[in-house]
């Protein structure tokens, strides 16, 4: 989902947009959802995996609802409804596999991963819940950053470029090109 700054930062410029208006987001609880990114970030290395033992699949469900709450809470922001939508997705899935999110065998090996344990995050199951909601896409291993990743994903990066572009494209703000 890191493509999504960039290419928001791009449109946003070539839409005639300013970065000054990154300075006037607004995201309310803006620490509730940093907050649960950085618990899952601990938490999918060795050490977190560790720390958290048997409470993983808890603590990532939880984190990942900490998020949701977040975006829900700005969704009159651009782009907030389409990261909802995708959090919410994304969401309904981990819950729904116990904690965990699926990750086709199929998009792990194109990723170029020899299975779940490269990246703790996923697991293979036979017959996940909510499979279209799972991690059945991949990005192949000759690219930088390839992974697997579902629709919520691209649902929650597409959302935040919108944002990212409504913001640098923000009536008010220095320069900035006024909506029609």
């Amino acid at each position: 989902m890191l493509w999504a700054i960039p290419a928001g930062l791009l449109v946003g410029l070539l839409a005639g947009g300013r970065l000054d208006g990154l300075a006037h987001l607004n995201f309310r609880w803006a620490a509730l959802a940093v907050g649960g990114l950085l618990v899952q970030v601990v938490l999918f290395t060795p050490f977190g995996d560790r720390l958290a033992g048997g409470l993983g699949p808890a603590i990532y469900t939880a984190s990942t609802a900490a998020v949701f709450v977040a975006v829900v809470r700005n969704l009159r922001m651009p782009g907030m409804a389409i990261v909802a939508i995708g959090a919410l997705s994304n969401l309904a899935a981990i819950t729904a596999n116990g904690g965990a999110m699926p990750a086709d065998p199929a998009a792990l090996a194109i990723a170029g991963f020899s299975g779940p344990g490269d990246y703790t995050n996923s697991v293979v199951l036979a017959e996940p819940a909510l499979r279209p909601l799972t991690d059945i896409y991949a990005l192949p291993a000759w690219m930088p950053m390839a992974n697997v990743f579902s629709i919520g994903d691209v649902l929650i990066g597409l959302g935040v470029a919108v944002a990212i572009v409504a913001a640098m494209r923000r009536r008010g703000a220095p320069g900035a090109t006024p909506e029609p």
